[in-house]
């Protein structure tokens, strides 16, 4: 770890181990530490991976859980602090090693992976993979790839993508690999978290980090797990130089006590921090939904974004216009002779003024508005515009965000 802090070069931890021997006593737990230590000191400074090919358990999961990014490979990958003897012992509950710590457990419900491989060699070549889209450190230049994609490309394809009902679901991720080079992309997190994407991406060879809300998956909602997993990517992309795209197309904050209760306020401030906080160049699209404040926390022109373009599907408002109307005219509607027909035509008053992006780029909350096909190009266009933007902000020690 010293040795790769001196090189400036990434970090990639091979874990398959049975912990810290118990015999050893103190000392064995001053080795951890030795490693939690350095993890910390060099993140943000080089990238670090941890691959978990076998157990890891108690001390030993802090290591990978301080590193960027965690791969597991299922059925054979385990992690935990307390395994399933001590925890039937300690608390009588009955649980495997995989429904425990496996790779699908972490992968699915805790967001401890970020990658579950299917065998030990599609993980290596899934970490080649990563590696690929990263530069050695902080301070080296981003790996730029040949590219047999050209600028100019139009994707017509993303004409009708965005289905003519509202409530309809689409598959964000068609879009992001539409307008990446040769359709290619590097997805984190794919099985947690679902209503949102966060993904590595080259345009024109430049590797671009991409966080996508995905309304296949519960409408595009965020919720704290959507929070917290945009916010950690937002701030990998920042601390190494790599360029954020962000696409829009959310409803709002998932409402509800089990939302309150863990904590959303919190998780959704550290979104809103991690896009803030980010210097690099940040380009948004407005794809279709973009209500309330998570309009705010997709990267919106009061957070830093550089640019912001939208569909004509584009819709930015507090609310949607049902909702709204049932508030703002409340007494309207219940004092008409036919409550139904003035909700009615209110809705479609309220529809005809915001359910679509003029109204904002009249404010100039948004720059451009443009046809969906042409979203690669001009993606192309800003990132070359940006390339040398320099964000100069207040000297302190580090920001306080909010954990």
């Amino acid at each position: 770890m010293d040795m790769a802090m001196d090189a400036k070069k990434p970090f990639i931890a091979l874990n398959d181990s049975g912990g810290a021997r118990i015999q050893e006593g103190v000392p064995s737990l001053e080795g951890y530490g030795g490693i939690f230590y350095r993890n910390t000191v060099g993140s943000g400074y080089i990238p670090q991976i941890t691959v978990i090919m076998g157990p890891t358990a108690g001390g030993a999961v802090y290591s990978p859980a301080l590193t960027d990014f965690v791969f597991m490979v299922k059925k054979t990958s385990h992690m935990y602090i307390t395994g399933p003897d001590v925890i039937k012992a300690v608390i009588g509950e009955e649980v495997t090693h995989e429904e425990l710590g496996g790779a699908v457990a972490h992968a699915e419900k805790s967001g401890v992976c970020h990658v579950a491989a299917e065998n030990d060699e599609d993980c290596i070549t899934k970490v080649r993979d990563l590696l690929s889209y990263l530069p050695d450190s902080c301070h080296s230049p981003l790996p730029v790839k040949e590219c047999a994609d050209i600028p100019d490309r139009e994707c017509p394809e993303l004409d009708d993508i965005v289905p003519d009902r509202a409530t309809r679901g689409y598959d964000m991720r068609k879009v992001i690999m539409a307008v990446a080079d040769n359709s290619e992309m590097f997805e984190s997190h794919e099985l947690w978290a679902k209503s949102i994407t966060v993904a590595f991406i080259r345009v024109m060879g430049q590797p671009v980090g991409v966080i996508a809300n995905n309304p296949k998956f519960t409408a595009g909602v965020l919720d704290y797990k959507a929070s917290d997993k945009a916010s950690r990517f937002i701030r990998f992309c920042d601390a190494f130089n790599i360029p954020i795209l962000t696409f829009a197309d959310v409803p709002g904050y998932m409402p509800g006590t089990e939302q309150e209760w863990a904590g959303i306020i919190t998780h959704g401030a550290k979104l809103l921090h991690a896009y803030s906080e980010a210097t690099v160049p940040k380009i948004t699209v407005v794809v279709r939904k973009d209500y309330g404040g998570a309009y705010i926390g997709m990267c919106s022109k009061s957070l830093g974004a550089d640019y912001i373009m939208a569909w004509p599907t584009a819709e930015i408002a507090v609310m949607g216009a049902e909702g709204a109307c049932n508030i703002i005219y409340r007494r309207e509607i219940a004092g008409a002779e036919d409550p139904a027909a003035k909700r009615a035509e209110l809705v479609g008053a309220y529809e005809k003024q915001f359910n679509n992006p003029y109204f904002a780029a009249n404010l100039g909350i948004i720059d451009e508005v443009i046809a969906p096909r042409e979203t690669r190009k001009r993606v192309v266009a800003l990132l070359e515009a940006f390339k040398d933007k320099v964000e100069i902000r207040p000297p302190k020690k580090h920001n306080n965000i909010p954990l």
